[in-house]
């Protein structure tokens, strides 16, 4: 066995009320030898080469920031990268195929932004040597005969251009400040900046300042300024946040047509319908988030995304997680009659220049409704009506219900994680439903502001879900979260509205993560930032259709794991289900 030590040096507290118990408690420091030393900050380092595997000083230590893995002999290879002593570590890489789009699948914290930074050139990877100054040389010769010498070969020697649309989008303004056409005019090297912000639905903005637009037109400048580069190799994070349904597969069609001219893509995306819809082939990259990453072997997109789902990869022969990720179909097909809980009137809203209009409709108990339609389209406005957070403008909304309301746009302060489950919450439902599939305890002793955007998600769900309350409002719970803490959270939302008999509205533009958690949806129509239209709940699949018909979009399911896969625009199954009415579900 290979053994891998990995110290969180935020979370670690030697010296203050720890007293170094993790050397104290080690076998191998109690034989006389120094597996467990102090290094010159007064902080642990582990040797990884005497370290025996025995599990104690991970269990024993109070702030849980060691965590050792054993793995797999097979694993022969150095890592490609590490980034310190008992830090994360990457073992292979994703070969770039010249005309197709490759998607990167994997948990968060595992690796991907990594390798994206590898293949893009900001990190030349040290083969494990981080003492040692990383070296190109080393690295083509690490990839002797493989594919991958070829590429390192000319991103070495300067023969590949390169364009990276980064993951974090909201630092740009901070970048640069003058308008968008401004800064798309700078990149625009393939003349295309017309007919692009036309598709990607820019070109209302393009005279905005940079720091005026909304975080999904940022998302989409951020695309159109990587796309407009004549570049050999595209790489894209997350393409999808804060973009609607119609956006994500636009931007899709798009980064498609890139690869179609004979360019490399790379792309990280969470959404699997997007993934599906994009990628030609799929890497999964498994391991222990913080602690290491294994890129797998090249898939199909349909095996790819199916493996992922199973959880085990058939070529490897690796389970890397034990429970399958199952889409049930009896929930699209079959209508169940629910209790109500509460009803509301006809609401009518006018914000600026923006009106919403809301059929009546009942609120079932034990019921998730998911609310679903373009941006700007009037959802967080109904969402902030039932939270009482603004009034309509023709009725009274008086249900008499304690509401739990978890807004789009999280603002965290100095408070610990904790603070906020001291008081207000149901602890039994926290343990037994929430903590189980979330794990968010872990980060109790973090500030609220030191999270990451999917900690601070997962965090403020779960908080939402245990407090005492009978209407949960959920705002885009799946945003900055990967594909398993997705459908954790799902699971968990569902889990927590069964089991106490709560009412749930979740937005969210993710179709399988709705698919996944709701029973029935309130469509939007209308027109993005005029005026909105809200049907009452639907059956789920009246309301997929109806939602599917004004996207222009057609989905199915898989047979092998019940998920929505997106048909591609005019092919013989998209052309079939429309002419049948049958835009979903088929």
């Amino acid at each position: 066995m290979q053994r891998i030590a990995v110290i969180d040096r935020e979370r670690c507290i030697n010296g203050e009320g720890c007293s170094f118990i993790c050397g104290g408690v080690c076998p191998v420091n109690r034989s006389g030898k120094e597996c467990i030393v102090l290094n010159e900050e007064n902080k642990p380092v582990i040797s990884e080469e005497l370290c025996i595997g025995c599990g104690i000083c991970p269990k024993k230590c109070p702030t849980g920031c060691i965590t050792v893995i054993n793995l797999a002999s097979e694993r022969k290879t150095p890592p490609l990268h590490q980034f310190g002593e008992n830090t994360f570590r990457l073992y292979g890489l994703p070969a770039p195929k010249k005309g197709a789009v490759a998607g990167i699948l994997g948990r968060n914290g595992i690796g991907k932004s990594t390798v994206l930074n590898i293949l893009s050139g900001a990190i030349v990877p040290n083969l494990g040597k981080f003492n040692e100054d990383p070296d190109y040389e080393r690295v083509i010769q690490f990839f002797k005969g493989r594919e991958e010498q070829a590429f390192f070969t000319s991103l070495a020697r300067g023969g590949l251009k390169l364009s990276y649309k980064p993951q974090n989008v909201d630092v740009i303004p901070e970048k640069f400040s003058g308008t968008v056409r401004d800064l798309l005019s700078k990149v625009d090297e393939r003349s295309k900046l017309g007919p692009l912000s036309k598709e990607l639905e820019i070109a209302a903005v393009l005279d905005h300042e940079i720091s005026k637009v909304s975080g999904g037109e940022l998302q989409r400048i951020a695309i159109a300024a990587c796309l407009l580069k004549d570049a050999d190799v595209y790489f894209l994070d997350e393409p999808s946040s804060y973009l609607d349904v119609r956006q994500r597969l636009n931007a899709a069609k798009l980064i498609r047509t890139v690869a179609e001219s004979g360019k490399h893509v790379v792309v990280v995306e969470h959404d699997l319908a997007v993934l599906d819809y994009l990628s030609d082939i799929i890497y999964i990259i498994y391991g222990t988030p913080a602690v290491y990453g294994i890129v797998g072997n090249p898939k199909s997109t349909l095996n790819g995304i199916n493996e992922f789902l199973d959880g085990f990869l058939r070529d490897e022969n690796m389970r890397f997680r034990e429970k399958e990720l199952h889409f049930s179909v009896r929930a699209a097909t079959e209508e169940t009659e629910k209790e109500t809980i509460a009803k509301y009137p006809a609401l009518e809203k006018k914000l600026g220049d923006f009106s919403l209009e809301v059929e009546a409709g009942d609120l079932g108990k034990g019921e998730v409704i998911g609310l679903m339609g373009p941006n700007g389209i009037g959802k967080t406005t109904l969402v902030k009506m039932f939270a009482s957070e603004i009034k309509p403008d023709n009725a009274q909304l008086d249900f008499s219900l304690k509401v739990a309301y978890k807004p789009q746009y999280l603002k965290p302060n100095d408070s610990l994680v904790s603070s906020l489950f001291k008081s207000g919450i149901d602890k039994d439902l926290f343990e037994l439903e929430i903590e189980r599939r979330l794990k968010v305890k872990r980060l109790f002793e973090k500030p609220l502001f030191e999270l990451s955007g999917g900690e601070l998600q997962k965090v403020s769900v779960a908080y939402n879900l245990a407090l005492e309350s009978d209407l949960l409002l959920l705002d885009e719970p799946s945003a900055f979260i990967d594909v398993e803490d997705r459908l954790r959270v799902a699971d968990a939302i569902k889990s927590v509205v069964a089991v106490k008999s709560k009412v749930a509205l979740v937005v969210d533009h993710d179709i399988l993560f709705q698919d996944y958690v709701s029973d029935s949806l309130i469509v939007f129509s209308g027109e993005s930032a005029k005026h909105g239209i809200a049907s009452a709940p639907l059956e789920k699949k009246v309301g997929m259709n109806r939602f599917l018909r004004e996207m222009g979009m057609s989905f199915r399911r898989d047979p092998s794991t019940g998920r929505p896969r997106a048909n591609k625009l005019g092919s013989q199954k998209d052309v079939e289900q429309k002419k049948k009415g049958k835009y979903y579900y088929q």
